[in-house]
């Protein structure tokens, strides 16, 4: 490693996927203000000339991109793809703030270096990544080997939809049922709730699920499943209790209240039906 860091243009740096939040423009207007105090780390690029991967600074970077720096200081490391591969996973998984999307080709990334160098390649009956791979992914970052197999399965997610996963409009379950179908079954589901504004809940992903495995993905069976009414998007009308409750008997239960307002509304509808057909 160079003891003196090498002012690098940022047309030559290759960065991971960070998030722009508030942390950022704070980041931002620190380094606006100081400059970069904290060199980065990159490795050199093979087969290429002056070109080099971030391993270590990420989101100083992006904000030094965003606050209009030209360059920004280095050090340059000689780690080879893998490690360096696991290097980038390793700083960046234990930020506060990181959408599923980068954890997802966080895990898998890292599954596949350490794959490469050598760990067993024996894989699971769902041939999500190498099972000592995620076992050792799973102590690293304090979680369980079926937790980090769940988010590998996000990278098989298209585009659109894993955006959907990062912005908190499709569980995080449910995605993972999604994430089995095909590219085309993706493309059809992403259609339908674009049509539907709706989203699948666990059980009608897991039912998608089952269709494509079983090959009989079509369609009209997705409409038929994303068309069910889901409890959390039937339409309510809300009224304060305590604005209706003078209303009724003091001994009126809350079910005896309700039952009333639906009768006395079934009456305003006939009447107002006898109105029109009087005019």
């Amino acid at each position: 490693m160079k003891n003196t860091p090498k002012n690098i243009s940022i047309e030559k740096l290759y960065p991971f996927k960070v998030q722009d939040n508030e942390e950022m423009n704070a980041l931002i207007e620190s380094i606006q203000e100081q400059g970069i105090l904290s060199p980065l780390l990159v490795r050199p690029k093979e087969n290429t000339e002056d070109e080099y991967e971030i391993v270590s600074g990420h989101r100083r970077f992006r904000a030094a991109v965003k606050a209009g720096m030209k360059e920004v200081p280095a050090l340059i490391v000689p780690l080879d793809r893998d490690a360096a591969a696991i290097a980038v996973v390793n700083s960046n998984l234990h930020r506060e703030h990181i959408l599923p999307s980068e954890k997802a080709f966080a895990y898998k990334l890292k599954a596949e270096a350490l794959n490469h160098k050598g760990w067993r390649t024996d894989l699971t009956s769902e041939q999500l990544a190498p099972k000592l791979a995620t076992e050792q992914i799973a102590e690293d970052v304090g979680t369980s080997k079926d937790t980090v197999k769940r988010y590998i399965r996000l990278t098989n997610l298209i585009q659109p939809i894993l955006d959907m996963v990062d912005e908190g409009r499709i569980a995080f379950t449910s995605a993972v049922e999604i994430s089995y179908l095909q590219s085309e079954e993706q493309e059809m589901l992403l259609s339908e709730m674009e049509y539907s504004e709706c989203t699948p809940n666990l059980s009608q992903a897991q039912r998608l699920k089952a269709l494509s495995m079983q090959g009989s993905f079509t369609k009209e069976q997705l409409s038929a499943i994303m068309s069910e009414e889901k409890a959390n998007q039937k339409e309510r009308v809300k009224i304060p209790v305590d604005r209706i409750r003078k209303y009724f008997p003091p001994s009126y239960t809350t079910a005896q209240i309700e039952e009333t307002i639906v009768k006395l509304c079934k009456a305003y509808h006939r009447k107002r039906l006898r109105d029109r057909d009087s005019r």
